[in-house]
């Protein structure tokens, strides 16, 4: 004991005593939980027998249930359009706002630095601005989109069931733009400029300079933004009681909101352990693809 705390004290063992601590915590802040939760998708749980652990093992029954369900393939289908409407959204504005404050112009530094505003924001917080920019009588979006001439009538974005997972859609775009750009702006950043001078008197244009240096450069960046963006998408909740409820008639419901409402409006526990195991696998399947692709890259 005397060694460990004359190695600790030295500096020699507080590099291990650091790492020890944090998979301590990791163990019993996430890995515990975690598991908890897969056990809890194989048993049978409710309001009855939460507090016990006297719970009755039905193993695939709650997947076959959920898979079962008449909205389950609703549910997927808004999934799918959230997260990857979201992800490219986010993307592609992040990386043009990124573009665009790489040129040296008075106030960008200051202008960037509003926009990492919409980022530091709670959730409900945002979704309660996007609820009345998104209100069909007085919001500002049909303002807008009917002062250009885009629309002729009033679009009611949060109970219409073709536009409510387009409404949660464009609220999250708006809340995950400044961290794209914060990411992409470092990787741009990192880009030498004497490349790009080279590419210039060799008479390459602005596309062409775009497409064989910032795009080669900056792959591991889009790959890390990506995988990110889709992390963080699928864990997103606040938006949804914020803005549409899930509603109407399940139209904006994706599947982190449908396991909150089968665990805290239907008290079937188990069924919300479930879809959350079920989103954690295509998270994990999506992680191992990234760094798989990231792997082979490197030794490409």
């Amino acid at each position: 004991m005397r060694r460990i705390l004359s190695s600790i004290t030295d500096g020699k063992g507080f590099d291990i005593l650091l790492v020890s601590l944090t998979m301590i915590f990791l163990i019993v802040m996430a890995g515990l939980p975690l598991l908890y939760n897969v056990l809890m998708s194989f048993q049978q749980v409710d309001m009855f027998n939460l507090g016990t652990f006297s719970r009755p093992f039905i193993g695939l029954e709650n997947y076959q249930d959920v898979i079962s369900q008449p909205e389950f393939g609703l549910v997927m289908k808004n999934t799918a359009i959230f997260v990857f409407g979201s992800i490219i959204g986010q993307f592609c504005f992040g990386f043009a706002l990124a573009i665009f404050f790489m040129a040296k112009f008075p106030f960008a530094s200051t202008i960037r630095g509003l926009f990492l505003v919409s980022w530091v924001m709670p959730g409900l917080v945002v979704g309660a601005l996007w609820g009345f920019i998104l209100a069909g009588d007085y919001g500002v979006l049909n303002a807008i989109l009917q002062a250009l001439g885009v629309t002729n009538g009033t679009m009611f974005w949060k109970s219409d069931p073709n536009l409510s997972i387009w409404a949660v859609t464009i609220a999250n775009i708006w809340l995950g733009l400044a961290f794209n750009m914060m990411l992409l702006s470092v990787g741009l950043a990192g880009i030498p400029g004497d490349l790009y001078e080279a590419a210039e008197l060799d008479g390459a244009n602005g596309w062409q300079r775009f497409s064989t240096i910032t795009l080669p450069m900056m792959r591991a960046t889009i790959g890390a933004v990506l995988a990110l963006g889709l992390i963080y998408t699928l864990q997103q909740f606040d938006l949804f009681p914020a803005i549409t409820e899930g509603g109407p008639a399940n139209s904006s419901s994706v599947a982190q909101y449908w396991a909150w409402q089968w665990s805290f409006k239907l008290f079937d526990f188990a069924k919300g352990a479930t879809v959350s195991v079920m989103m954690l696998i295509f998270v994990l399947i999506a992680s191992i693809v990234y760094v798989w692709s990231t792997r082979h890259e490197v030794r490409g």
